[in-house]
């Protein structure tokens, strides 16, 4: 009886400690979430790095949704269509 009531108040104890965690990451998600693929002037912002490209940012630059660096879209020897490329 002992055994059971530690391990219940170890696992509450260990979900109470998870909780902040998991909405930081539900906070994350949703600030991803809300940011749109879109031109910005002569450049574009939150794009998907390796995703093709549309022909109106051939050869522009853009940055990526998550961690803002900076990509080109460029045509890659291998690749059938264009695509965003670390610049």
């Amino acid at each position: 009886m002992r055994f059971r009531s530690t391990t219940s108040a170890f696992l509450l104890a260990g979900g109470l400690l998870l909780t902040p965690v998991a909405t930081s990451a539900a906070q994350a998600s949703t600030a991803v979430a809300a940011c749109k693929y879109r031109q910005s002037g002569n450049h574009w912002v939150c794009i998907t790095p390796g995703a093709f490209c549309p022909a109106a940012a051939h050869k522009k630059y853009g940055y990526a949704k998550v961690t803002n660096r900076r990509y080109r879209c460029t045509f890659a020897s291998g690749d059938i269509r264009w695509r965003w490329h670390r610049a």
